[in-house]
């Protein structure tokens, strides 16, 4: 291909165009042809002064000849664009809207500025993506915000993976640079460069991180801290306030990162450029010198810096003049405690910290020296000037040497030396020119400390570059240090571009296409019109030569040198000390003034002189430090001058030549300086970081575009861009191409082959064939080309929718008609229906209207007639009634008249009756007054008679008693009331407070009551009355029968007024229990929820204990593992003169070491060993648990060792014994008592503990303030105390426990070769005296009862002593889970309300009281247990005697009788209770070990053989020990097990089938122990058979444990095998891989290539995940694992699934599309049909998907409304908001049909989800492991039927 030139070398007129023409230029180049795309609808983008680029829709196409465009702006407002009429050039094309927002701006179809700065400005704004990707360029702009995408998490994320496969990052920038490291075995540097403030500093601290994370490296924490700690300190003495940033680096540094052989972190190096010291006597308006200086002013009224005699910053010349000394939000005293600090850290003493401070004060006041004219030509200091005292006290120099060498300087010619005097203005220049040189020194002395801080003593293999450099800068006045700057970024610009082009040239050669060298803007004639022979610094050089040289002289000899003969170099019109040079990125002018002074950089040697005789150390020695280094800071420019590399070693001089290279001016050395680091950085790959600045402002996330664009035209960015569009920057593999425009392609041109399938559709789409080029594996399009297939794709789509649409329409349309006529039809029917029932309606209302009529008429007529029918008889009875009313008033009168007469008569006569009547009573009267008298006399003498008064009252005596009687019940009713009343008073008076009112009222009745009963008694008094005044009887009597009545009427209302009452208080009675049963109802449904929430939270504390505790022996894993490998390598070490010979020996895991006491003397002999390599140190963590096992293994032995001396001495004791066999029982006595008296008080030491534990519970429940019980509080530090103090007691007593576990052990081993000793002696004793042979038999018999006797006393006394250890080891136990319970239980308390503190505590108190039943119940259960077992020992020990009966013989020699007592009991094997059982010999233990466990083959076992045979053959085998008794077997054996699986493992525990295996059988054996150990929550699951097999001797408990730890380690191992298979799998088949082809469109792509999502040979597919999981389970269960565990297995594979896809789904933009979410979503159903099939549904293993299946509804879902916000945060309860916002600001459309998220809906989504309480974290942990647990699973299998097969080789074990 032919590329016209661009930029040549040679001066052209196209040289002087401004860079925004060219790049019109280059674009017009390479889109030509592309007319055809400017129709109507097309965007463009036209330029803006104040956007920069504005983007605009054409309004009709363009036709060739049109001067102006019809455009309109997205505001909609209309203009026209002119063309230019010379060049015609037409703007811009905008890139489609799938293409906006790429990774990688090399995808773009379109390659220009606008393009760029949109896909940039759309990234960073609208998606918060701060990285991009252009070609091998990272764009880095700086958010000025904190972001969460650099923890570890994302570390790890980002490890591993290729650089495009991922969204960009500087991790991935990092991770690339170290592969290469690693893969190409070359050097790497990373270039960081960009304006001030862009953050490239952070950058390279990111880098840094990444390096230090991952290399693997023990030391790394250490580098990168000292490394950070660097920080402070080269901030405070090389950063400055500027007017664009409060924290501007002032100098460029280039960190190299030293690697060892295994690409592990071992040091690092630092060198500094471009330090900036003419800040040190100058600042600019607004802008500070550098911190130190102002840290300093502020510290100083701190003690140690009162010498310094300091004061405000205002008070010296060198920190006011730019009038700013305070910077908002920084302190800078507590900066310099910081810079302290770090000071400290890197190794800088105290002492050295005052020195450098005393020499920074100097220059302070130095700075305030000033002087005085003598005349034009001299100049005086004012004697004894405050300034230059302190400036000499501190500096320890003589004041008048150092006032005479300031003003005046030594001429030295060829003969003589002059001293002469010299100006004002020259002695100020002299003045500043000495600071900055003693700065420009110190700065050097700290770096060159920073770097041996950081120096590494391993040896280097490779190492990492970070260059932090600032870019190109231009300001309003340029001078020496712009020029300087801008000079180096044309030499790093330069290298940047070659190794673009060499790259892009390489990928045209790999994929052998033709190809012509590609013109590229070549910067060497800006670098030559530089550094060239006559050049600037030429030029500059020889006029700093010159007597009389001056700035101005010189800018008349650059513009006669360079002036219209390079087309680079231009002169100002206005200026004559000026000039302007065409830069790579923009023109520059810079003023020459001050060029020459600071080039020169002028100091006199004579104060430098002063200086070295200072009587202050530190300061000879930064001058001892120049001469020694090639390039002295004493030289280094005014502007930015670097420190040369320390590695270089000078050439050898002549004697005179350190003076000359004192004299090289700065220009020439920076050169130098220059040269050396572009040699570094050519002898490495380099990577590029550019960093850009957003805003001046620093306001987050607001972007400028003007500042965007100087940058990106600055930092090379754009012409990345236009190499790449010089070429063919679009590229696409055969397969993408074929599955993105198989739409453009006809069934026809399908072919088998895709590569010419591709050929011929592009033949017939693009005509001309320079467009594009096939290469081997991609094809190659010119810019502009990928566009232009989108848009044939998208028109073509756009059809086949307009097609879709239509034909959908026209159904619509049709269904529409068919259900509008069957609706018109509908209608039609029932309106017809309704007109129909509308006439009939009328036709009946007009019949009856006529009957209505009908009837109306005749009832009128009918209503007449009988109104004048009813008239005439009115009338007639009108007539009538008058008629006989005047007859019956004739006939009333004259009846009247009669009855008056009739009474009138009647009246007479009684008249004359009466007065007849009266005249005869009286005489009446008269007369029986008489006889009454007389009779009265009578009676008054028989009233004097009682028995005529009884006769006569005898009547009324039965009527009173009668009474009385009814007033007595009336009492018993009164008093049945009253008691009723109390009762009932009693009853209910203790319910509620509602019924005292009632009860008040009922003590009222209660007096009323009393009062009745009070007015019987006033009856009874009338009685008594009654009885003396018998006269009144009769009226007494009415009067009482009449009260009688009323009182019986009050008593029966009173008694309905009580039952009224009754039923009224049994109302509220009913009424109350209903409450207090509902109350009671709802506390008990409130206590289920809290027990329901206390046991969910208790399990989840459970699960977090689990996991810690798993944790931790992984921990011990780890350090078990890296022991090994240290004891290895020591072995190694040791026997390096036998190559062929190596040792290893078997170790204990720490939990054997606790509970066995086998002797491990290595250990302790190996540990200063392997103290001894600093090379393996591991981190503090690791360090400290390893001593403290080591402390513990060393604690362990000195106990074995005693308790060995105490075994020998008993044995001595036993050998010397010659007492009879009676003489032995009260020494045992007496050892059982003192071990009874050490159990006693283990027994009150616990208690007391209970006691103390119950003390402070009672405290806890009595005291509730919150300020009692707060953390610090009296009694919160005494309960601290209290509980610390019991931890430790109960450590003690544990120690004590297993001490006088291991004395029983000693003394049983003791007490059997005693008894055998002496036995045998008294045999042969009593053998050589009786030679009878029935005294032998009798005596053989007494002794076998002796030994019977014995043998159970010490049975039983054992079975005792074990039984009571292991009450006191569950008492200790117990006792600590109550500490802890309570120490939780305070925890929670201290958090909790008084109310709520109040309620737990006494659920905690039920909780104890439970447990403490349960407990009592236990250990009732085991006193029964006891009990059984010590029946069945006798019942075994009866059936020992009768066989020893039995089987005894008649002759018995001597011989015989000693052997008797010490062999082994032959039992028959016919007897069925020693079946399931192996024999082995102790000397074949290995040999077991060996064939059963380290060579034993998995594959061949699972099978051959029954799952789980290994376990049962080692039961068996621990079976026949525990039979025999013999615990020291049965510790080896476990012990050897124990640790064959652990070597094993070390040995294949890569392999998943001998981890799965092994994990297997450790569960079944520990199954076995569990099924067989005799304790009754495991024997209720066996048959009877089985249980007859329990173990009988031995509680093998803690060996549980230890094999219970070595199974969670197994599965942890298991689980990390399985990640690491899983692993390269995950991401290409759940994300990548197109499982349902064609959902997915594969978008363009750029320079960094993303993995395919097309599944190629090699790849990973969705089919290769599930055939991995099937092997997994097939595995599995081949191997008998417990299906529980299988289910565990399985939900911790889905969740890393789960996880890796989230994790990576989130940290790639282009896996965010709809389709892909479709993907997932079909991907996780097949993973769920997995777990249907396996019938592992409840596992669990579908929950841990969850974040991912709602991660891709997330994509699939609408977003746009309020309603799909809520809907959305009510669907995503599994992800963290910040997993939310991000998917939503990746989602991408992959087709232009789709929609983008608006940045308003993810605020809304915000706004939704503030108030959840969810972990900040972005990535998921994928290498959490869930906490294991082995649910005990029992055994059917009997052991009798077990069969050992031959090839296995277990030959020497038989079955018993």
């Amino acid at each position: 291909m032919e590329i016209k030139p661009i930029l040549p070398e040679k001066e052209t007129p196209a040289a002087s165009e401004s860079a925004e023409n060219l790049c019109y230029k280059r674009y017009r180049m390479e889109i030509d042809g592309l007319d055809c795309m400017y129709v109507k609808y097309a965007r463009v983008w036209i330029p803006d002064p104040e956007e920069v680029w504005k983007s605009a829709e054409l309004l009709k196409d363009y036709k060739p000849g049109d001067k102006v465009l019809q455009l309109r702006l997205e505001e909609g407002k209309d203009l026209e664009y002119c063309l230019d009429p010379k060049t015609k050039e037409l703007p811009p094309l905008r890139n489609p809207d799938i293409l906006v927002g790429e990774n990688d701006l090399t995808a773009l179809s379109y390659l220009h500025e606008p393009a760029v700065l949109h896909n940039l400005k759309v990234r960073f704004i609208d998606s918060k993506l701060i990285y991009t990707y252009c070609g091998i360029v990272l764009v880095a702009i700086n958010p000025y915000e904190q972001l969460p995408i650099y923890g570890e998490d994302i570390i790890n994320a980002y490890s591993g993976q290729n650089m495009g496969d991922m969204d960009p990052h500087i991790f991935a920038v990092a991770e690339e640079a170290y592969k290469q490291m690693a893969r190409d075995e070359r050097n790497q540097s990373i270039i960081v460069s960009g304006e001030s403030g862009a953050g490239k500093t952070v950058s390279a601290k990111y880098a840094m991180r990444y390096f230090a994370t991952v290399s693997g490296s023990a030391s790394e924490a250490n580098v990168e801290e000292k490394v950070l700690a660097s920080n402070p300190i080269m901030e405070s003495i090389g950063n400055a306030k500027t007017t664009r940033n409060d924290n501007s680096s002032r100098f460029g540094k280039y960190i190299e990162i030293g690697f060892d052989k295994r690409y592990r972190i071992i040091g690092a190096n630092m060198r500094t450029y471009l330090l900036e010291k003419s800040r040190v006597v100058f600042q600019a308006e607004e802008e500070r010198n550098y911190h130190i200086f102002y840290q300093l002013c502020a510290s100083a009224a701190l003690p140690e810096f009162k010498t310094l005699r300091l004061g405000n910053a205002n008070y010296f010349h060198y920190t006011k003049q730019g009038g700013s000394p305070v910077i908002d939000g920084v302190d800078d005293a507590k900066e310099m405690v910081n810079t302290r600090q770090a000071c400290t850290l890197l190794g800088i003493s105290d002492s050295y910290q005052m020195g450098i401070f005393r020499i920074l004060a100097g220059i302070l006041h130095l700075g305030n020296v000033e002087f005085a004219s003598r005349d034009s030509d001299s100049c005086t200091i004012p004697p004894k000037h405050e300034p230059l005292t302190i400036f000499c006290d501190l500096m320890g120099v003589e004041y008048e040497e150092m006032a005479h060498w300031l003003c005046h300087r030594k001429l030295a010619t060829a003969t003589e030396t002059y001293i002469k005097p010299i100006s004002k203005l020259h002695a100020i220049n002299a003045r500043d020119a000495l600071a900055k040189h003693i700065y420009a020194n110190l700065f050097n002395w700290i770096v060159d400390h920073v770097n041996k801080a950081l120096h590494a003593t391993v040896k280097q293999h490779s190492f990492i570059g970070v260059l932090d450099i600032y870019g190109f800068e231009t300001f309003e006045i340029n001078s020496f240090e712009q020029f300087c700057i801008n000079y180096a970024n044309e030499k790093l610009q330069q290298q940047f571009n070659m190794h673009v082009f060499k790259l892009e040239q390489e990928e045209y050669m790999k994929e052998q296409i033709p190809w012509t060298l590609i013109d590229f803007y070549d910067n060497q004639p800006c670098i030559n019109l530089i550094e060239a022979k006559m050049g600037i610094l030429d030029l500059l050089d020889e006029e700093c030569k010159m007597p009389k040289g001056s700035d101005d002289t010189w800018a008349q000899k650059l513009y006669n040198t360079h002036l219209n003969k390079c087309a680079l170099f231009e002169k100002p019109r206005l200026s004559n000390k000026a000039f302007i040079i065409k830069h790579f990125a923009d023109k520059v002018e810079y003023q020459c003034e001050g060029f020459l002074e600071k080039n020169k950089d002028t100091v006199y040697e004579e104060q430098i002189k002063v200086l070295k005789s200072s009587k202050f150390k530190l300061l000879p020695e930064l001058f001892q430090d120049e001469e020694k280094v090639l390039s002295p800071t004493s030289a280094t420019p005014s502007g930015r001058m670097p420190l040369s590399r320390t590695a270089v070693k000078p050439a050898k001089a002549r004697p005179g030549q350190a003076s000359k290279e004192h004299k090289k001016t700065v220009g020439h050395q920076f050169r130098n300086s220059l040269h050396l680091l572009m040699e570094t950085l050519n002898a490495t790959t380099p990577h590029y970081v550019r960093c850009i600045k957003p805003n001046d402002f620093k306001f987050p996330f607001t972007f400028d575009e003007k500042r965007a664009v100087q940058q990106l035209r600055a930092c090379g960015v754009l012409e990345t861009i236009r190499i790449s569009a010089a070429g063919f920057p679009s590229r696409w593999t055969y397969q993408e191409f074929f599955s993105r425009y198989r739409v453009l392609m006809k069934q026809r041109d399908v072919l088998s082959d895709r590569k010419q399938t591709c050929k011929n559709v592009l033949e017939k789409l693009i005509l001309d064939k320079d467009k594009y080029q096939f290469g081997k594996t991609k094809i190659f399009f010119r810019a502009g080309q990928v566009a232009y297939l989108e848009k044939i794709r998208a028109d073509k789509l756009r059809a086949a929718c307009i097609r879709i649409q239509k034909t959908i329409r026209g159904w619509l349309m049709r269904k529409k008609y068919v259900r509008m006529r069957k609706a018109a039809i509908t209608i039609q029917r029932y309106v017809r229906g309704y007109q129909a029932r509308c006439y009939a309606k009328f036709l009946r209302r007009t019949r009856a209207a006529i009957t209505i009529q009908k009837f109306q008429r005749m009832y009128v007529i009918r209503k007449r007639y009988q109104c004048m029918r009813a008239s005439t008889i009115a009338l007639q009875a009108l007539l009538r009634g008058y008629m006989a009313r005047n007859k019956y008033q004739m006939m009333l009168r004259e009846h009247k008249s009669i009855v008056i007469q009739k009474h009138v008569r009647g009246w007479l006569a009684r008249v004359h009756y009466r007065r007849t009547l009266k005249a005869i009573v009286y005489l009446q009267c008269c007369y029986r007054r008489m006889m009454a008298k007389r009779e009265l006399k009578k009676l008054k003498i028989e009233a004097r008679s009682v028995e005529r008064y009884k006769k006569l009252h005898i009547g009324l005596e039965n009527k009173i008693m009668q009474l009385q009687r009814k007033i007595d019940e009336q009492n018993k009713e009164y008093k049945s009331l009253l008691e009723k009343l109390s009762s009932l008073e009693i009853t209910y008076s203790t319910e509620t407070e509602k019924l005292r009112g009632d009860v008040e009222r009922l003590r009222a009745s209660e007096e009323e009551a009393k009062n009745a009963t009070n007015r019987v008694l006033s009856l009874q008094e009338e009685i008594a009355k009654l009885r003396k005044e018998l006269h009144q009887t009769q009226s007494e009597k009415k009067t009482i029968e009449e009260w009688a009545d009323k009182y019986k009427h009050e008593t029966e209302q009173l008694v309905s007024e009580l039952k009224e009452q009754n039923t009224l208080l049994k109302t509220e009675k009913d009424e109350l229990n209903r409450r207090i049963h509902d109350q009671a109802r709802e506390i008990t449904e409130t206590m289920e929820k809290k027990l329901v929430e206390e046991t969910k939270q208790l399990e989840l504390d459970l699960n977090d204990e689990r996991l810690r505790y798993q944790n931790l022996l992984n921990e011990f894993s780890r350090l078990e593992e890296r022991y090994d490998d240290l004891k290895d390598e020591m072995n190694l070490m040791v026997n390096i003169p036998k190559p062929g010979h190596k040792r290893t020996d078997s170790t204990h895991s720490s939990n054997e070491s606790e509970y066995t006491f086998s002797s491990e003397i290595t250990e302790a002999e190996d540990l200063p060993v392997r103290m001894e390599e600093p090379s393996e140190k591991k981190a503090p963590l690791d360090m400290s648990l390893f001593l403290k096992l080591q402390k513990r293994v060393t604690e362990l032995e000195q106990e074995k060792q005693s308790l060995q001396d105490e075994l020998d001495r008993k044995e001595e004791q036993a050998l010397r014994a010659k007492a009879k066999e009676e003489e032995r029982p009260p020494i045992r006595g007496a050892e059982l008592e003192y071990e009874s008296l050490k159990r006693q008080e283990l027994e009150s030491e616990n208690k007391k503990l209970k006691n103390e534990l119950n003390e402070l519970q009672k405290a806890l429940t009595e005291t509730r303030s919150p300020e009692v019980t707060a953390p610090g509080a009296p009694a919160y530090r005494v309960l601290l105390d209290q509980l610390t103090s019991v931890s430790e007691e109960l450590e003690v007593r544990k120690e004590e426990v297993l001490i006088l576990r291991s004395q029983l052990v000693s003394q049983k081993e003791a007490i059997q070769p005693k008894n055998t000793m002496t036995d045998a002696t008294i045999l042969l004793e009593d053998v050589q005296k009786m030679k009878d042979k029935g005294e032998i038999a009798q005596a053989y018999i007494g002794l076998k009862e002796t030994n019977r006797l014995l043998e159970s006393q010490l049975q039983s006394q054992k079975k005792s002593h074990e039984n009571e250890l292991e009450s006191l080891r569950g008492e200790i136990q117990s006792l600590k889970e109550e500490n802890n319970r309570q120490q939780q239980l305070l925890a929670q308390n201290l958090q909790l309300p008084p109310e709520a503190r109040i309620e737990a505590s006494l659920q905690h108190e039920i909780t104890r009281l439970t447990n403490e039943n349960l407990d009592l119940m236990e250990q009732l259960e085991k006193q029964d247990k006891t009990v059984r077992k010590l029946k069945k020992q006798l019942k075994v020990f009866a059936k020992k005697i009768g066989e020893l009966e039995v089987g005894q013989m008649e002759n018995i020699s001597p011989g015989q009788i000693i052997d008797e007592p010490i062999r082994p009991v032959n039992i028959p094997r016919k007897e069925k209770d020693f079946q399931g059982m192996l024999e082995y010999k102790k000397e074949d233990e290995q040999k077991l070990v060996k064939n059963l466990i380290l060579e034993l083959k998995p594959r061949g076992v699972a099978v051959n053989l029954i799952p789980g045979l290994p376990a049962y053959i080692l039961f068996m085998c621990v079976r026949h020990a525990d039979y025999l008794n013999d615990d020291q077997k049965v510790r080896s054996l476990l012990t050897s097990t124990i640790n064959g699986i652990k070597k094993v493992l070390k040995k294949r525990g890569d392999d998943f089938e001998t981890v799965s295996f092994w994990l297997s059988n450790t569960c079944r054996f520990l199954h076995c122990l569990k099924q067989y150990s005799g304790e009754e929550g495991f024997m209720k699951h066996n048959t009877p058979r089985q249980n007859e097999h329990c173990l009988t001797n031995f509680d093998l408990a803690e060996y549980r444990q230890v094999l219970s730890d070595l199974a969670i380690q197994i599965y942890q191992q298991l689980v990390r095998v399985l990640e690491n298979i899983l692993q390269p799998m995950i991401v290409s088949g759940m994300l990548e891989h197109e499982t349902i082809q064609g959902v997915s469109g594969v978008k363009p792509t750029g320079l960094r290539k993303r993995t395919s999502s097309i599944a190629d040979e090699g790849t990973y597919t969705l089919d290769s995940i599930i055939r991995q999981l099937n092997s997994f389970h097939s595995v599995m269960c081949q191997h008998g694992m417990d299906p529980e565990l299988i289910k565990q297995v399985v939900k911790q594979m889905f969740y890393i699934i789960g996880a890796v896809t989230l994790n990576n789904l989130l940290l790639r933009k282009d896996m965010c599309s709809w389709s892909k979410g479709m993907q997932i979503r079909y991907n996780v159903s097949q993973l769920e049909e997995w777990l249907r099939d396996k019938n592992l549904m409840n596992s669990g293993a579908k929950e841990t998907l969850e974040p991912l299946i709602q991660a891709a509804q997330l994509l699939q879902v609408k977003k746009k409304t309020d309603e799909d916000a809520e809907a959305i945060c009510s669907m995503c309860n599994a992800l963290t908001t910040a997993q939310i916002v991000k998917v939503l600001n990746l989602y991408t459309p992959v087709n232009e049909f789709e929609e983008r998220v608006l940045v308003s809906f993810i605020r809304t989504i915000q706004m939704r989800l503030r108030d959840r309480k969810d972990s900040p974290q972005l990535l998921m942990d994928a290498k959490h492991i869930f906490p294991v647990t082995f649910p005990f699973n029992p055994s059917s299998l009997a052991l009798e039927t077990i069969q050992i097969p031959a090839s296995l080789g277990l030959g020497f074990i038989s079955r018993v």
